[in-house]
């Protein structure tokens, strides 16, 4: 909307003209194939094949409607702008509820972090000049962890947030290395423009103050859902019987207890476009010669 572009269509839509872009977004997609997750017995991830390399292969698939040589196709991807994941966080989620151990998930992140680094030199190798790599949210702070792993133990939860500590520990990690990742890709390939786009730091001050930013109704506590301390039950989840939605969705930052609402997302992306939580900032990036 900043930018004046329409919402991205679906890449799935056979015929639909992606000269304005294409979203190739689905839910719980890893960047680890699913044959990674069989390998490790780890059942708990749908068994649908939407992870990274797949997502790219529909990529190609899209390429062949909006360019017709790979001279086209360099020029028309070095003025678009591509949005790489968030990428990371399905991975580790569906490692927690397989009960890994908070050591063992995080042997996952430099597999992840290189998984993501290959798919976007991948994009570089297309034409592709502009990338932006959002890191991971705080899933310690999101409703259906804090649902699902509760502790008795009051010392595994963050007293500023009321966040689980070990889950967020992770999601840092992640975003260290991929950081220092993007940075060693960046030096690779200098006639690129790759910013990281910090989700964790402005999810952590909503939990912090949330009153401060309009959150009236709290960050830990989603706006849809079916009851419970963090209105989150997997057996009444947003859209099923039992779950109620909230008249005031900009005053919670938690949608369903697994997305955000529109006020935070919203938050996010201007401090994407402008600063401070993108590296570089967006405004600082996109020319008025790309692709719209």
């Amino acid at each position: 909307e900043a930018f004046g572009l329409p919402l991205l269509p679906p890449s799935a839509n056979k015929g639909t003209n992606f000269s304005q872009g294409a979203n190739f977004a689905v839910m719980g997609a890893t960047a680890l194939d699913l044959k990674y997750f069989k390998d490790n017995n780890v059942w708990s991830i749908p068994p649908f094949n939407t992870s990274m390399s797949v997502q790219l292969e529909w990529f190609d698939e899209v390429k062949q409607t909006v360019c017709s040589s790979p001279q086209e196709c360099r020029e028309f991807f070095e003025k678009a702008l591509f949005v790489f994941g968030e990428f990371g966080g399905n991975d580790y989620s569906f490692a927690w509820k397989a009960e890994w151990s908070l050591e063992k998930v995080k042997t996952m992140v430099p597999k992840v972090v290189a998984s993501m680094i290959g798919g976007i030199e991948r994009l570089l190798d297309e034409g592709a000049r502009h990338v932006v790599v959002p890191g991971n949210l705080p899933a310690g702070c999101i409703p259906i962890t804090l649902t699902m792993y509760p502790s008795d133990d009051r010392s595994e939860y963050d007293p500023r947030t009321g966040c689980l500590k070990k889950y967020n520990s992770v999601a840092l990690y992640h975003n260290a290395m991929l950081r220092i990742a993007l940075d060693q890709l960046q030096r690779r390939r200098p006639d690129s423009r790759i910013v990281y786009a910090d989700y964790y730091t402005p999810y952590i001050q909503f939990a912090r103050t949330p009153h401060l930013y309009g959150f009236k109704r709290g960050a830990l506590r989603a706006c849809c859902g079916g009851g419970g301390p963090y209105n989150y039950n997997m057996s009444a989840s947003c859209g099923l019987p039992g779950a109620t939605t909230c008249e005031d969705p900009d005053a919670h930052v938690s949608w369903d207890g697994i997305h955000l609402t529109e006020a935070p997302y919203r938050f996010i992306a201007n401090t994407w476009i402008r600063g401070p939580y993108a590296h570089p900032p967006l405004a600082s990036v996109v020319r008025d010669d790309m692709v719209y």
